[in-house]
């Protein structure tokens, strides 16, 4: 369903806000930093029009808003643009590859580094049942995972992880697939950008405000270094 250019305006903004500070998003910061042109009252009845169609919820009572699986999926379809690799990042990733000749430890090293660039774990399937990964504590460093039932979740995914990767095999080519709450088979409270890249599958698996644009981009521009 289109929304209006009005809620779609507040509803990019939220997101972007929710994106960077991982916190509920109040109508008096979407007038003060993202330039709202309505009153803070005004910008309350939009994101309960949003609430109410399913794109925003509220943890609590007197807090703001936080977005939903339904108005990520939205963004995707509708605000998505990939991201350019900053320099810094080409050259960590260049030396990444260039630390071996070895095209498993290659991978590995390069997994290190988005991995250190991102602040998300990175998943690597060299084979169905054969799958590398790094950087979870960057996970659990997470606002999302400071519950402790999350971090028993996660870790109970980590010891099924070469399951659920083969059963992804099959199903990921060389463009960039994203799999979103119900559909993710690494858990609703996480979003996972994946691909193939000379044969081996690469992932990036963040929370679900994860920057999805830097993370294609930057699996993108792996895909290419190692072509």
């Amino acid at each position: 369903m289109a929304l209006s250019e009005r809620n779609n305006s507040i509803l990019l903004a939220t997101l972007q806000e929710h994106i960077k500070t991982a916190r509920p998003v109040g109508s008096e910061i979407l007038v003060e930093k993202h330039g709202i042109d309505l009153s803070p009252a005004s910008v309350r009845n939009v994101l309960l029009e949003l609430e109410e169609a399913g794109y925003l919820a509220q943890p609590h009572t007197s807090a703001g808003r936080v977005p939903t699986v339904k108005a990520y999926r939205y963004y995707l379809d509708n605000f998505l643009e990939e991201a350019q690799v900053p320099h810094a990042a080409q050259t960590a990733l260049r030396t990444a590859i260039h630390r071996s000749t070895d095209p498993e430890l290659q991978m590995k090293s390069v997994a290190k580094a988005i991995a250190e660039l991102t602040s998300n774990t990175v998943l690597v399937g060299f084979a169905p049942h054969d799958v590398y990964y790094t950087g979870i504590s960057y996970l659990f460093h997470q606002p999302e995972f400071a519950e402790m039932d999350m971090v028993l979740d996660f870790s109970e995914l980590i010891d099924r992880l070469d399951d659920v990767v083969a059963r992804l095999y099959s199903r990921l080519n060389t463009h960039p697939q994203i799999f979103l709450g119900k559909d993710n088979p690494f858990g609703e409270e996480t979003g996972v950008v994946m691909l193939q890249c000379s044969g081996t599958l690469v992932g990036i698996l963040g929370p679900v405000r994860m920057s999805y644009g830097q993370n294609i981009a930057l699996l993108r521009f792996t895909q290419q270094l190692l072509a």
